[in-house]
């Protein structure tokens, strides 16, 4: 499996790491908006070729799959471009940043049949693999999840601390997470709303969300997003159900009470983006479609649309 990467920033490095932990998986090209860090991971990796154009790699003939890290504005349009140059894709979360486009990446892969995998990361971490598996064996059954996403974000920068060309977005990207992972343990959701506080003079972004959900088994979510959070960063995930309680932070997961759960077995990694990664080259080499195919987290952005429409029309009342 001979893979090209776009987007050499902190998240495009997590994946290299994870794909060089794959038997038979080759890192072939490397793209990165400058060419100076694209040729220098390249070379960390062992990756032939590198340069800033996309489309250099997608007319190489020794690239099977692309795995686009790229600021979220790009990721609809380029994963169509994949699709059209024959190449399978795992296009980094969030797909689109609009239902129209969202809808538009889906259509691609109907048309294709290539392998488009979104890269909807909590369905990977072991932590929430666990609690999946409790609930597809009838142990447990979610009745509401609180779930808190802060971070300290004022300027654009990446996880590295290094700034960035683009602005990140609380609903399209880091709302998109849990919005997915709470239908993918409950059911499809029925009920959103959303609140925003001001936007950002320069970012031009809400700097703060609070979203709720409601699932079709009558299970319920409470959101809380934040980038003025000046205090521990992440996300965590406090899953209420009838039989336990489970806070899961990434790959680590502990009970009500704080005692830790031993993943070991979950899966074989517990890295989740490196699973994710395997779940992507395992798909294309089998034939079948992906966890978190285009398909099957959809519906993710049909919500996050609708909220989306909402908060502009409050938006209007202001």
């Amino acid at each position: 499996m001979r893979i090209a990467l776009a987007g050499a920033g902190a998240f495009g490095e997590k994946h290299l790491d994870g794909l060089n932990k794959i038997d038979g998986v080759e890192i072939v090209s490397v793209i990165s908006r400058r060419a100076e860090q694209a040729a220098e991971v390249a070379k960390k990796y062992g990756a032939v070729h590198s340069g800033t154009d996309l489309n250099e790699a997608l007319e190489r003939d020794d690239v099977d799959a692309v795995i686009l890290c790229t600021p979220t504005q790009m990721h609809a349009e380029q994963a169509i471009a994949c699709m059209d140059a024959g190449k399978h894709v795992q296009v980094e979360i969030p797909l689109a940043d609009s239902w129209a486009e969202a809808q538009s990446v889906l259509q691609k892969q109907k048309e294709t049949g290539l392998t488009c995998m979104v890269g909807h990361t909590r369905r990977f971490n072991p932590s929430h693999q666990y609690v999946h598996n409790k609930i597809v064996g009838g142990e447990f059954a979610i009745q509401a999840m609180d779930v808190e996403t802060f971070f300290f974000r004022r300027k654009n920068m990446n996880a590295k601390g290094e700034a960035r060309s683009w602005t990140d977005h609380l609903l399209w990207h880091h709302a998109a997470h849990t919005v997915d992972l709470f239908a993918y343990q409950t059911g499809r959701i029925v009920t959103a709303n959303a609140l925003q506080g001001p936007k950002h003079p320069e970012l031009g972004i809400a700097m703060d969300m609070s979203i709720q959900l409601k699932a079709e088994t009558g299970a319920i979510c409470t959101l809380a997003l934040s980038f003025n959070n000046d205090g521990p960063l992440g996300t965590f995930f406090r899953y209420i159900g009838d039989s336990a309680t489970y806070i899961a932070r990434y790959d680590d997961l502990v009970t009500g009470k704080e005692e830790p759960i031993d993943l070991t077995g979950v899966a074989v990694s517990n890295n989740g983006i490196e699973l994710q990664d395997r779940e992507f080259v395992a798909a294309i080499r089998e034939g079948r479609e992906p966890n978190s195919s285009v398909a099957s987290v959809i519906d993710c952005y049909r919500v996050l649309g609708q909220l989306a429409a909402s908060l502009e029309e409050q938006d209007g009342w202001s």
